[in-house]
């Protein structure tokens, strides 16, 4: 596995061949991170929307490319990331969720939980202009980055999400059920993960985007 700081040469290399310079700063957990899925009908309807598909399927449509999905090899055995770039892709790994969940076999009575924590983003100061466009009449803005440069800044949200197990920080206002899934102390698998850098919101300057996990309890 490569170190983070392997990870941010490659990034570097990427940001001098074009790729927006969106840094990665920090995760933040909001006051509600986890809901539980209590129904198979209800995990289907959540898989839509992170995978827009079906009536999501129109969503940030100009945008879906950029977001980073978990996908399986057709025996569900190999997990890897990904960036996709059509529909049929998405559907692709909607099958095969399907497929490894009737073999994980959740119990919806309250050990199928989505978490959804907040990667926060910034782009150095003399760097956002250049980004700004115009969308459906509102002023936004554009991330163009490259395979190598998204897959970067999913690794460093995924590190960032680990190095809070490993850090021993307390969130108190937390019950003790979902203070254990923040630990990871009672999860069995975890069924999806996606990073929707489709729908980046601005706050004080950062950009924050939603890192989703569908995990299954034990």
């Amino acid at each position: 596995m490569e170190s983070l700081r392997d990870v941010k040469r490659v990034m570097e290399r990427e940001i001098e061949k074009g790729s927006c310079p969106l840094q990665f700063e920090w995760l933040e957990f909001g006051e509600k991170p986890f809901h539980f899925i209590e129904s198979e009908e209800w995990l289907n309807e959540v898989l839509f929307y992170l995978l827009r598909l079906g009536e999501y399927s129109g969503y940030t449509v100009h945008l879906v490319g950029n977001n980073v999905y978990m996908d399986l090899d057709m025996m569900c055995r190999k997990i890897q990331f990904k960036r996709t770039r059509t529909g049929v892709e998405r559907s692709e790994i909607y099958r095969k969720i399907q497929r490894y969940k009737n073999k994980l076999k959740p119990d919806y009575a309250g050990r199928v939980c989505m978490e959804t924590v907040q990667c926060v983003f910034r782009l150095p100061e003399e760097e956002a202009e250049k980004w700004k466009i115009q969308y459906e009449g509102q002023e936004t803005y554009a991330f163009p980055m490259s395979n190598k440069y998204i897959l970067g800044l999913f690794t460093h949200c995924e590190a960032a999400r680990k190095s809070v197990v490993e850090s021993g920080v307390e969130y108190e206002y937390l019950a003790e059920e979902e203070q254990k899934i923040l630990r990871l102390e009672n999860v069995r698998d975890v069924l999806f993960q996606a990073l929707l850098l489709d729908n980046v919101s601005m706050e004080n300057g950062m950009f924050r985007a939603d890192m989703c996990t569908v995990m299954l309890l034990g």
